[in-house]
């Protein structure tokens, strides 16, 4: 500061001496307007070189100390993703590719992914094939999306073949195909509810596999299999036309039903004269 201070005295004694002597020269010679302010002009180019002249003699320290960034800034990263400045603490480097994003950004596309049922997280890097790994996430996604993953990658080691999902839609919990015998009636061991592990559909008692598969869809339902169990005690037969059930109550096995079409009773097959059952 005492050598600032010595220089700024040095350039105003040296301006005024300057300005002194053009006072002087004004006083003392007649000259033009034109010439005076050719020669203010010359003398504040001189000054301009002394000044710079001066200022290039500065110590390095002073010029460190110009040049130094403010206190704090150098320990922010940015994240590309939501394009804020975020503490080192608070930043996540995806071993695999080296790039960098805040955890919050990293919390929320993990939990997308395994929201979709993707159990490999690429990077969101743009054209990025690296891979997150489940166990450096560990410490920055919710316990339930760990859990959700952890599932996944289990699922994931399971041939397909072997795995199925609980048919009531309320449930879908996977299933495991581990037994080489031929089992029909199964409980799922979440829900508690009887299932076809054959078709895997909700258990169609009274009927048999093969039967069920021949069934319209619109014939699946539970209500339409307890008819259809009903049916098949009280001994009714189906129209081959409308599918209704028709029930004899007397006379022979030739039958009329409601749509018009005729059959036999005891076949179910189109009546045709001669027919004999």
């Amino acid at each position: 500061m005492a050598n600032e201070a010595a220089f700024d005295l040095f350039c105003d004694d040296f301006y005024f001496s300057l300005l002194f002597d053009e006072i002087q020269n004004v006083e003392n010679f007649s000259i033009s307007d034109d010439k005076y302010a050719e020669q203010l002009q010359d003398q504040e180019i001189i000054m301009s070189s002394t000044i710079f002249n001066q200022n290039s003699t500065n110590s390095p320290a002073e010029e460190s100390i110009v040049d130094q960034p403010e206190i704090g800034e150098s320990s922010l990263s940015f994240c590309e993703i939501c394009a804020e400045r975020k503490e080192i603490d608070e930043m996540f480097t995806i071993e695999s590719c080296s790039h960098v994003f805040c955890t919050d950004c990293i919390n929320k596309h993990v939990s997308i992914k395994i929201q979709d049922k993707i159990h490999v997280v690429t990077c969101p890097g743009v054209a990025c094939r690296g891979i997150l790994d489940f166990g450096t996430c560990i410490s920055i996604i919710p316990k339930d999306v760990r859990n959700s993953w952890d599932d996944l990658l289990c699922e994931s080691l399971i041939l397909a073949s072997e795995k199925f999902y609980c048919p009531y839609k309320d449930c879908s919990a996977m299933l495991v195909n581990d037994s080489d015998d031929i089992v029909r009636e199964s409980e799922c061991p979440v829900c508690r509810r009887l299932f076809c592990a054959q078709c895997y559909v909700p258990w169609h008692c009274g009927v048999q596999c093969e039967e069920f598969r021949e069934m319209n869809v619109d014939e699946r339902s539970r209500e339409d299999l307890m008819v259809k169990e009903l049916a098949k005690a009280k001994q009714w037969t189906r129209c081959p036309y409308c599918r209704f059930f028709v029930e004899k109550t007397e006379g022979c096995l030739h039958m009329t039903c409601r749509c018009g079409s005729q059959f036999c009773y005891k076949c179910g097959i189109n009546w045709i004269n001669n027919h004999a059952c």
